[in-house]
């Protein structure tokens, strides 16, 4: 395979690699972030007798680091072009036998009529983002992608991590990024999403798989996440407890604003849940009722939901949904 001609001065995914110098960190021999708990890549020689263990450490991630400056972001002695297409071409210039480690990747070189030129096109998976799939494609190269991710991005990297293969550790980080970016200013954002993930099939419909395959296993658990969210951590962050005496009515205004834009299943289940400890059944209730009539308004519209107070088994209260039939006029000749 013949190598493709680089140069030094050009960064992968700047002029011809799509990303900006800035997009990549200026790394050193050093382990991953203190928060990064995969594996230690170097730890077989840590045996080494004489001292040679801590040379030879540093003698191998110097290498990594090599590969990831002037591999991953000049393309120096590239073998292979990747073109990416989502919204614009990003073009890479990068290393067969790196590449070689994602079994999707290692896929498409085996199947391209030209091993040397890949495309890829993503434009029907938008999770995954030019930014997401750089950070993923240069953890095949070293470790110092993790510097990378961010809250912005970080679902983003999962699913591009998830869709090259590989890479346990950086589906593992990335999750790990996207639990801790739910909060008050991003939950619309993640209720967004949650939308696009049909819910648990209840064994009479088959669920849709296109958007869930993208996340593998951890699209149900950001969706179990943002419901814990919902139902437990953020009654608890806006000072709603049990008794509601001490319910300040700010808090709850938030979290009925917030409960109004909720997916209809997932509003439903946390409605429902023994978990959503806000007060007394009563409470609860009432809180539910308030909730509904503030969806009519929006997320609801075109339904018709409704709120049940049980006395008997199970949850005290039940949500219901019904379509409503749209108006026939009847016109007169």
């Amino acid at each position: 395979m013949n190598s493709i001609p680089s140069s030094s001065t050009s960064l992968n995914g700047a002029s011809v690699n799509g990303s900006t110098p800035q997009a990549f960190p200026e790394i050193s021999p050093s382990p991953p972030p203190d928060s990064y708990d995969g594996p230690n890549h170097f730890s077989s020689h840590s045996g080494h007798a004489n001292g040679n263990g801590s040379i030879l450490d540093r003698h191998d991630a110097e290498i990594v680091n090599h590969l990831y400056q002037s591999g991953f972001q000049t393309g120096n002695y590239a073998d292979t072009v990747l073109h990416v297409h989502q919204g614009h071409l990003v073009t890479y210039r990068l290393h067969a036998i790196i590449l070689s480690r994602s079994p999707f990747l290692a896929h498409l070189m085996s199947t391209s009529g030209n091993g040397n030129v890949i495309h890829l096109n993503l434009e029907r998976d938008p999770e995954v983002t030019h930014d997401g799939f750089a950070a993923a494609l240069g953890y095949l190269y070293s470790s110092a992608s993790l510097g990378l991710i961010h809250e912005k991005n970080c679902r983003a990297v999962l699913a591009s991590a998830h869709l090259l293969g590989g890479m346990d550790e950086l589906c593992s980080y990335s999750y790990d990024a996207c639990r801790r970016s739910i909060s008050v200013d991003t939950i619309g954002e993640w209720l967004s999403f949650i939308d696009t993930i049909p819910p648990p099939s209840d064994g009479t419909t088959t669920p849709d798989l296109t958007q869930t395959s993208i996340f593998g296993p951890y699209g149900q658990r950001l969706r179990d996440d943002v419901f814990n969210f919902l139902v437990v951590t953020l009654p608890q962050s806006l000072d709603i407890h049990p008794d509601s005496s001490k319910a300040g009515g700010n808090g709850r205004d938030m979290l009925l604003q917030i409960f109004s834009r909720v997916p209809f299943d997932l509003f439903k289940t946390a409605m429902e849940s023994p978990a959503f400890e806000i007060g007394s059944d009563q409470t609860r209730f009432k809180f539910a009722k308030d909730a509904v009539d503030l969806r009519k308004r929006g997320i609801a519209r075109g339904a018709e939901e409704t709120v049940v107070l049980s006395n008997f088994g199970g949850s005290a209260i039940h949500i219901t949904r019904k379509m409503r039939k749209r108006t026939l006029w009847k016109v007169n000749s």
